[in-house]
């Protein structure tokens, strides 16, 4: 090992042993001011969770340095694959336990900003590394054994056989417990500002039945059992996906809808009326719409139902659907839930009920827009029809901005003006496209639209209330925007399996023209983007309607979408884009990209109206402009000339 490779290494441990720690807590500390949301201070428990933590980070660093020959850093990887010691357990033991140190550092501080933004990003960012860098670099090094599971992994779903004790411990600690934290993180944030009701007039007549507390809480014995007695492998595996994708999904809701459950007032004549009592008055009333409490007796049943054909004994499938039908009529009958929380949760269960086959649904829909193109020619003029949807993410995009603004429409207008323009410059720059032609890039927009802000700037517009109600059109814009790239098939994935990829065989898409991946299954990078820009548009319209900071809404933006682009570019395969030192060149882009979003956390936060405001004549004048605009922009070509920019695709 030569001097330099000491020092590089010495750096190395230096920025995430010291550096990295050190950092996050100045950020939770420098966050205080602008995240008004509840402390929980829990000295003790969290003492515990730390200890955990640092415990679950010593044994894999030295495993790593015992069993694989080298240090514990993934720039520097050891040339040995481990998979013993903690390793034979847990995946990835050392992120796991800086995630614990983090929770539990800010419960020992009481810090709101290191429990609520800083933990939480800082869980994510480890997950995109894992997914987005660790995974492919592992099966490059050591094949498909690296990926094999570990004793804690969820069952896999081929084989019949009855699960493991491992397996189900598994569905304990990876579905049950991040429920339980998701739940009573939600308790703990408590009602909303602006919470309101969600029941049906007719409810508030209902009597309270103080007997019916006995099925309710039967649930709480009904649904923790279900992995303990679970007969195959495939059941198993089905309850715990749909169990995961509930939490994730009901969560999200429960943020993003302030709706609260108010019980229905009753005087208790008894033990089961008492106990009745106590657990309404130990409620905040959040975390009720979707009722999980319904939802997870509907998957345990399924489950039970699993069991019937596995054993064939229907008696399985009657007892469990008759115990989750008992259980979600208590959840009225008690005055816990409102018809509509029960209703949501019914709905819900319908697709996760079976997660692969909902899954599939969706990917043989992507797979069907992937392959729409349709174009039309009107003498020199050709139409594109995916130019629609880069109308819809112009249009929507400057109603949102507009909106979340609440003045000043022009200054909205020139910004959409600018990113536009930057997009389509940025594309010819670093992506080396044809003259001729004229495609766009994401990061392009994005720097045109900072250059139109500081220009609106110089105008006398506030620019970070500006680029913070961009923020919230952002994820919308990006959402219409990857469905032309379905359709035109750039930004595409690189091969994937059978039951994940969409094949795309039309011959203008730029998968088959450029990339010659013709019917091969590719993984449907644009569908991942569209699924992450869901969730982060969602929580930034919901930080806007709070009236939250306009530096932490564009930081969070940033950190937010970087932290997904770093997991999504990982499965692009486009052949013009420009791996710099292992990391597509988009990668180390999303990096920066999320540590200026930190920074613009900090920004100092001035006082705005909560909400969204009524679009003026202007701006919906601006948005149809702007739609018109961009639909021409990026449906419009003229095949037959030589022009600069003439083409958006190559012409027959």
């Amino acid at each position: 090992m030569t001097p330099s490779d000491v020092v590089a290494r010495a750096l190395y441990g230096l920025l995430f042993a010291a550096v990295l720690p050190l950092g996050l807590a100045a950020w939770a500390a420098a966050l205080a001011p602008i995240v008004p949301l509840p402390a929980v201070r829990w000295p003790v428990a969290g003492a515990a969770v730390v200890a955990g933590g640092v415990i679950l980070m010593a044994l894999g660093m030295a495993d790593l340095v015992r069993h694989g020959k080298g240090l514990p850093m993934n720039a520097f990887p050891p040339p040995v694959f481990v998979r013993t010691g903690i390793y034979r357990w847990l995946r990835n033991p050392i992120y796991v336990g800086f995630g614990l140190v983090a929770a539990g550092a800010a419960l020992v501080t009481g810090s709101a900003a290191g429990l609520w933004v800083v933990t939480p990003i800082t869980v994510l960012a480890m997950l995109a590394l894992v997914w987005g860098y660790e995974r492919h670099d592992l099966l490059k090094r050591f094949g498909p054994a690296a990926l094999e599971p570990v004793l804690t992994s969820l069952p896999a779903a081929p084989p019949p056989a009855r699960p493991s004790a491992s397996h189900r411990v598994a569905v304990y600690l990876w579905v049950f417990v991040p429920w339980l934290v998701a739940y009573f993180s939600v308790q703990a944030l408590g009602p909303a500002p602006d919470a309101f009701r969600l029941e049906f007039p007719i409810e508030a007549r209902w009597p309270v039945l103080q007997w019916t507390e006995a099925l309710y809480v039967s649930a709480y014995l009904f649904v923790p059992t279900a992995p303990l007695l679970a007969r195959t492998t495939a059941g198993l595996r089905r309850f715990a996906v749909a169990g995961v994708a509930g939490t994730i999904i009901v969560t999200l809701l429960w943020l993003i809808l302030p709706v609260i459950a108010t019980n229905r007032p009753f005087e208790p004549t008894m033990v089961l009326g008492r106990l009745l009592a106590w657990e309404q008055g130990s409620s905040r009333g959040v975390a009720a719409f979707p009722a999980f409490h319904v939802l997870w007796p509907l998957l345990v049943a399924d489950l039970w139902t699993d069991n019937a054909r596995a054993s064939g004994k229907p008696w399985w499938a009657v007892a469990g659907w008759a115990f989750a039908i008992a259980i979600a009529l208590s959840t009225l009958t008690t005055g816990m839930h409102t018809v509509p929380d029960v209703l949501a949760a019914v709905a819900l269960y319908w697709p996760l009920r079976r997660p692969e086959a909902t899954w599939e649904a969706v990917r043989a829909a992507t797979e069907r827009l992937a392959n729409s193109w349709r174009e039309w020619r009107i003498g020199p003029v050709r139409i594109i029809n995916y130019g629609v949807y880069a109308a819809a993410a112009a249009g929507a995009g400057l109603l949102i901005a507009g909106m979340a603004l609440g003045e000043r429409s022009w200054a909205v207008i020139w910004v959409g003006f600018c990113v536009l323009a930057g997009a389509g410059l940025w594309a010819q720059w670093l992506e080396g496209s044809s003259k001729l032609l004229r495609p766009f890039g994401w990061y392009g927009g994005v720097l045109g639209g900072v250059l139109g802000a500081v220009t609106a700037g110089l105008a006398g517009v506030p620019i970070v209330p500006l680029l913070a109600a961009f923020a919230c059109a952002a994820p919308f814009i990006q959402i219409f925007g990857r469905l032309r790239c379905l359709v035109n098939g750039c930004c595409h994935g690189g091969p994937a399996p059978e039951a994940i990829g969409i094949r795309c065989i039309h011959r203008r898409s730029r998968v088959t023209a450029l990339a010659h991946l013709a019917g091969i299954p590719i993984h449907p990078t644009p569908l991942y983007s569209i699924l992450g820009n869901v969730v982060i548009g969602l929580l930034l319209l919901r930080f806007r309607a709070l009236g939250a900071a306009d530096g932490l809404i564009l930081g969070l933006y940033l950190i937010l979408s970087g932290i997904a682009r770093f997991v999504e570019e990982s499965y692009r395969a486009e052949p013009q884009t420009k791996m710099i030192a292992g990391l597509h060149i988009y990668q180390w882009l999303a990096i920066a990209q999320v540590v200026a979003g930190i920074l613009c956390t900090l920004l100092p936060a001035v006082s705005r109206v909560p909400g969204f405001a009524t679009p003026t004549p202007l701006l919906l004048a601006g948005a149809l402009i702007m739609a018109a605009l961009t639909g021409f922009a990026m449906g419009v070509d003229f095949p037959g000339s030589n022009r600069r920019y003439s083409r958006l695709a190559e012409a027959d």
